[in-house]
């Protein structure tokens, strides 16, 4: 009885883990970083959050109520936050976990939705990001947004989509990489 027990479960939990899986587009936006370091070795602490209401990056509308989320498979919080460590490093900040400076980045939203027919597509991808550079002295809070549309033939494809969503966030991060007023609060007061 044990054994006939044992053999069910384990079918079960096959069946299970054979189910289909949502589908996932990798999120891998393109940094912009500097070859030339503005600054040597200023230190700063670097957070994250992600206060998105939901976690899925695409949200599929094809029609007759049948709406279907894309997450990332890239956990979004942490590969953003790396761009920025990347990018602030190539400048010549470097990160520390006792700094009196500090960078903080918010996610508060990142998506695309996608309209599609098996005969058209339209995609509209947004992002809002924030950053907050932090002194003792006084703090930065700038709003950073990025936007785009694009619309084709067929049906929008998971490839489509995971560019779409790579390119407006690379976009918003060569933004950041190049904001003058952020660089210079930076340099000046990190």
């Amino acid at each position: 009885m044990k054994k006939l027990l044992i053999a069910a479960s384990i079918l079960i939990l096959a069946a299970c883990s054979s189910s289909p899986e949502e589908p996932q587009v990798n999120f891998i936006p393109q940094t912009t970083t500097s070859q030339n370091k503005v600054v040597d070795n200023l230190m700063y602490s670097l957070d994250s959050k992600d206060v998105r209401s939901a976690q899925y990056v695409a949200l599929v509308d094809s029609g007759r109520n049948n709406i279907q989320p894309i997450h990332a498979k890239q956990n979004i919080r942490i590969t953003l936050e790396s761009a920025l460590q990347e990018q602030l490093q190539s400048k010549g900040f470097k990160t520390s976990v006792n700094s009196e400076n500090s960078v903080s980045l918010e996610i508060q939203q990142l998506l695309v939705n996608v309209q599609h027919s098996v005969m058209s597509n339209e995609m509209d991808a947004k992002i809002t990001l924030q950053i907050t550079a932090e002194t003792p002295s006084g703090k930065l809070v700038k709003t950073f947004n990025g936007s785009a549309s694009k619309t084709g033939t067929f049906s929008a494809s998971d490839a489509q989509i995971e560019q779409i969503v790579n390119d407006v966030t690379s976009l918003v991060l060569s933004e950041i990489a190049n904001d003058a007023e952020l660089n210079n609060y930076m340099k000046e007061r990190f």
